[in-house]
């Protein structure tokens, strides 16, 4: 089963849960109403299938929806304003209020644009540019034009949990929860080799002295990860990543650099100065996803937890690997 909340708004009290799933989920009048009627919401904690039942300000709206076994129907087109269509893997809204969108994101979708990417093009080269989910956002929760602020980023090949701002307020509460490392996030990752359960806490510095991101000497920043090995799976293993910190490209250096790889590395896949390490999985991305991620409510002061299951192409690697000869 996968599970979506909403929290209803000002904007959106006295809708109907119909209209109001239909602009949140950009689904058409009739499969908004279907879904009420086959008894996949629930308002208050509470099954309604109603579609003309007025929803009122902070009441929950949950989905709850069967996920398909069969194979993914190509994804629908979202046309942006002033930007190019996107007909990728859609991203999913599994959480939104007034402050907050925490968004389940796909592999190979970049979740902002990079500052100096955006100075160097301008806003009239915009559409020549790769989407990005801070662009996708306004039009998924019905408020195009209205930007979202991504107070972290994961990986473009990365997927899993990312949590958005919506005011000021939220943005600032939520940058000082990032800052104090008071955020939990986990990640889930395949890796080549047999790692020990271990904390790697390294200096990390953008020139190693071969051109990558990795520990160094002199200035820098501190990077601290948590590594706990799940399953054994031959030459590979699955493994949970905690950050204790986050820095850019951290698991993904503290791995490779610890001479466990990523499946699918192909940048932090080897010691300084040395050859990439084999790999063998035959996966197509780093294998790596954002599976946890908790943090404080910017308003109500409550201590929230979502958690994102794994994306096809990782758990079929993953059952794939499990018969795998030794």
């Amino acid at each position: 089963m996968t599970s979506q909340t909403f929290v209803v708004g000002n904007r959106d009290a006295d809708q109907t849960v119909a209209a109001f799933l239909r602009v949140r989920l950009n689904l058409p009048w009739s499969k908004a109403k279907r879904l009420v009627e086959t008894g996949q919401v629930r308002v208050a904690g509470q099954k309604t299938t109603d579609p003309a039942h007025r929803l009122k300000l902070g009441k929950r709206v949950e989905v709850i929806a069967q996920v398909s076994q069969q194979p993914a129907a190509k994804p629908k087109r979202a046309k942006l304003p002033d930007a190019p269509t996107y007909d990728g893997p859609m991203p999913l809204i599994v959480y939104s209020d007034d402050g907050i969108v925490v968004v389940n994101k796909p592999a190979g979708l970049t979740t902002m644009r990079h500052e100096d990417e955006a100075a160097e093009f301008g806003e009239g080269k915009k559409k020549y540019l790769p989407v990005t989910l801070a662009e996708l956002l306004p039009v998924m929760v019905g408020r195009p034009g209205k930007a979202l602020q991504a107070v972290h980023r994961i990986d473009r090949d990365t997927s899993g949990l990312v949590v958005f701002a919506r005011t000021p307020t939220a943005q600032k509460h939520l940058d000082v929860q990032f800052r104090e490392h008071t955020v939990e996030r986990r990640y889930l990752a395949l890796v080549r080799g047999r790692p020990t359960t271990r904390k790697i806490e390294t200096n990390l510095v953008r020139d190693r002295g071969d051109g990558r991101r990795g520990t160094g000497e002199g200035e820098g920043q501190n990077a601290a990860t948590h590594i706990k090995v799940i399953e054994a799976l031959g030459r590979f293993t699955l493994v949970e990543c905690r950050l204790e910190t986050g820095r850019t490209h951290q698991v993904r250096i503290h791995l490779g650099e610890a001479g466990w790889p990523l499946c699918g590395e192909r940048v932090y896949d080897r010691a300084i100065h040395a050859a990439p390490l084999a790999d063998g999985s035959g996966a197509k991305r780093p294998m790596l996803h954002a599976t946890r991620l908790t943090i404080t409510h910017p308003k109500s002061g409550d201590r929230l937890s979502w958690d994102a299951v794994l994306p096809e192409d990782f758990q079929q690697l993953l059952d794939s690997l499990k018969h795998k000869p030794v």
